[in-house]
C-alpha cells in the first residue's frame, strides 16, 4: 500500500524544494508540479510532489491521517 500526504512547500530551488507537516521536513522533487510555489500545498509521495491541493483539502487529509493513526494501537 502507498500513501502520499499533504505537506506545505517551504522552500524552492528549481526543480527541487523542501516541504514541511506537523514540523518534519522533506526534500521534494517538483518535476511533476513546476507550476508549485512556496506556500502551495502538495500531495508528496516517495520524494515526490504529484500534485498541488488546496489549504481546506489539506488540513481535512491531515486531521484524517492523525485521527486514524491515533485510532490504529
Amino acid at each position: 500500500m502507498c500513501l502520499a500526504v499533504p505537506m506545505k512547500l517551504v522552500e524552492r530551488d528549481g526543480q527541487s524544494g523542501i516541504a514541511e507537516s506537523d514540523g518534519v521536513q522533506v526534500n521534494v522533487a517538483l518535476t511533476l508540479c513546476p507550476e508549485a510555489e512556496i506556500g502551495d500545498w502538495l500531495i508528496v509521495h516517495a520524494g515526490f510532489a504529484l500534485s498541488i491541493m488546496d489549504e481546506e483539502a489539506a488540513n481535512e487529509s491531515r486531521r484524517l491521517l492523525k485521527e486514524l493513526a491515533g485510532g490504529a494501537g
